[in-house]
C-alpha cells in the first residue's frame, strides 16, 4: 500500500473512532490558538507563566510563526479560556497579592504528554501541516530533537493515541515529504482544510498558466516582426550592391 493510500486511510479510520463524547472534545481553531500559545509561553518564556490575559492576547496575534495569524479581542480570548476551563484543559490561577488573573495550559496533565511530544504538537497547532523536517527545525525552543528520527517517533506517538491527535498527511504533487498535522478539531476539519488549499493552489495556478502563455504568444510574435525588418532590411541592401 502506498503512502498516500495509507494517509487517506488513516483519516477515515479517524472520523470512524471519533465517538460522540470525543467530538464533543473536539477544539474550534481559537481554542487551539489559545492552547498552543500558553504550551509555547511556557517553554520559551517560562519567568512570564503562567501567563496574563494581555500576553496571552498578544501571543495568539502574533504576526510571526503563527499560520493562519488571527486578531483576537480579549473578550473573545476570555470566552475561549472560560470553554478550555470547562473541559479542563486550561488552569486559572489567582496567585497572593497579584493584581491580575493568569492562565495555564493543562495539556501535558490531561492527554498525558512528555515534553518531546507535547512540543511536536503544539508547534502543529501554531503552524498548520508540515513535514517532519520542518517541525524538528521550528521546535527547537520548545523541545530539542537530536535527529529528525527522534521527532518521528514523537509524531508516531501521538498518532497511535485513541483517538490519535495526528495524522500524516498524503504527498502533495511535486513534494518529496509528507505533511503532518493535528487531529484535535477532527478528521473532517481537516480534510476541509486541505481540500480549500489544494483548491486554492489549482486557482492560483491557472492565473500563472495564462500569464506564461501570453507572454509566449508575445515572444513569438516579436520574433515575428524581427524575422519580417530582417528581410526588409536585406532587401534594401540588395538594392545597392
Amino acid at each position: 500500500m502506498n503512502t498516500e493510500n495509507t494517509a487517506e486511510k488513516a483519516l477515515e479510520n479517524t472520523a470512524v473512532a471519533l465517538s460522540a463524547s470525543d467530538q464533543a472534545n473536539l477544539l474550534d481553531a481559537f481554542e487551539i490558538r489559545v492552547l498552543a500559545v500558553l504550551a509555547e509561553k511556557e517553554a520559551t518564556t517560562p519567568d512570564n507563566y503562567p501567563m496574563s490575559l494581555n500576553a496571552l492576547v498578544n501571543g495568539c496575534n502574533q504576526l510571526t510563526s503563527r499560520d493562519p495569524v488571527m486578531s483576537l479581542s480579549e473578550s473573545a480570548v476570555l470566552e475561549v479560556l472560560d470553554r478550555l476551563a470547562q473541559k479542563k484543559l486550561v488552569g486559572v490561577i489567582n496567585q497572593a497579592g497579584a493584581r491580575v488573573v493568569k492562565y495555564e495550559h493543562r495539556m501535558r496533565i490531561k492527554w498525558m504528554l512528555e515534553q518531546d511530544r507535547l512540543a511536536a504538537l503544539t508547534i502543529l497547532m501554531l503552524r498548520g501541516p508540515q513535514t517532519a523536517g520542518e517541525i524538528r527545525s521550528r521546535a527547537g525552543r520548545l523541545h530539542e530533537f537530536a535527529t529528525v528520527q527522534a521527532l518521528e517517533a514523537s509524531l508516531d506517538f501521538l498518532m497511535d493515541k485513541y483517538p490519535p491527535f495526528v495524522a500524516r498527511l498524503a504527498r502533495a504533487p511535486g513534494n518529496k515529504e509528507a505533511r503532518y498535522a493535528h487531529l484535535l478539531s477532527g478528521a473532517e476539519a481537516l480534510e476541509q482544510a486541505e481540500s480549500a488549499a489544494s483548491f486554492n493552489a489549482s486557482a492560483g495556478a491557472t492565473p500563472q498558466r495564462d500569464r506564461i502563455g501570453a507572454l509566449e504568444q508575445e515572444v513569438q510574435s516579436l520574433r515575428s516582426q524581427l524575422d519580417s525588418l530582417t528581410l526588409q532590411f536585406e532587401q534594401f541592401q540588395k538594392q545597392f550592391e
